[in-house]
């Protein structure tokens, strides 16, 4: 059963590393990967002149960041809603609409985006003026789209993870809340001392997890939202929408490759350092 994700690994992981070698290059097509010309760090220290890799590098800390932290919180949030349900059938259907989200394509969810802030057709737009105020520029203002976009990673994302979650709730031994129950604890105290302390290590592992992906941007969500839109870019613009562009549309793979390696870099460096401070806190819940 592991042997194919191992092949899938090898290959695609582990095998294509030799590539990473396209960002110390002036990579020429006819030429090929080691048939271009060395430049050493030349292409790390364009975009650390030009400023890019400075704000594409903010721009996914704080989002992932914002990711992490408000979805692990609002993933548990509904797990422990859902646990505390007593009807059967309302539970299975709101885990479900909660969970449908996640199904859902991101280039649906551009669409929904286009529907609802158009300036001339969108749906807040068209309220606005039926109530006789003026229409709002939303694809012209960066700043909104930190939130929107939080807003809908959010929405697309928590039911996922609050599966998770909820099946480490399943997992914990009933006897424990009755007897918690008979000694008159409240809902709210055996949330607190028994259901949170329990999903501890289950949100450190994921946090750990996440880390490691810190500086991997959910691509397409913030493409299929902001698209080739450069008015947004200063608030919106990423690692991953940056590599896509220079690869399609400036066709400088040698750029692209850089800051493909820095980020993978970063992210090695970022676990190893979480995973360290984990280990001295809480060593049962460290990856390694």
């Amino acid at each position: 059963m592991l042997l194919p994700v191992i092949v899938y690994f090898v290959i695609f992981h582990y095998a294509v590393m030799p590539g990473a070698y396209v960002a110390f290059v002036d990579y020429k097509l006819n030429k090929g990967i080691f048939g271009s010309n060395f430049i050493g760090l030349k292409n790390f220290e364009f975009l650390v002149q030009n400023g890019d890799l400075w704000n594409i590098t903010k721009n996914t800390l704080l989002y992932n960041i914002v990711f992490l932290a408000l979805g692990n919180i609002i993933q548990i949030v509904f797990a422990i809603m859902l646990s505390e349900i007593s009807g059967k059938w309302f539970k299975k259907i709101s885990q479900s609409v909660i969970l449908l989200p996640n199904f859902i394509s991101m280039v649906i969810v551009g669409v929904f985006a286009y529907n609802i802030f158009n300036f001339n057709s969108g749906f807040i737009n068209t309220m606005l003026t039926g109530m006789g105020l003026d229409r709002y520029e939303f694809y012209s203002d960066p700043g909104i789209w930190k939130y929107i976009i939080v807003a809908f990673k959010i929405w697309a994302g928590t039911g996922y993870g609050m599966i998770v979650y909820l099946a480490t709730i399943t997992g914990i031994n009933h006897d424990l809340y009755e007897a918690a129950y008979m000694d008159g604890a409240t809902t709210w105290q055996r949330i607190r001392y028994m259901t949170l302390p329990i999903l501890k290590p289950t949100f450190i592992l994921l946090l750990l997890f996440g880390m490691g992906g810190i500086l991997k941007g959910s691509f397409d969500l913030f493409y299929n939202l902001i698209g080739t839109n450069s008015v947004l870019y200063p608030q919106t613009d990423i690692i991953d929408t940056y590599v896509f562009r220079s690869l399609v549309g400036q066709f400088n793979f040698s750029m692209g490759a850089a800051v493909g390696f820095y980020q993978s870099l970063f992210g090695l460096i970022l676990v190893l350092v979480v995973n360290f401070i984990v280990r001295k806190v809480e060593p049962d819940s460290a990856l390694f």
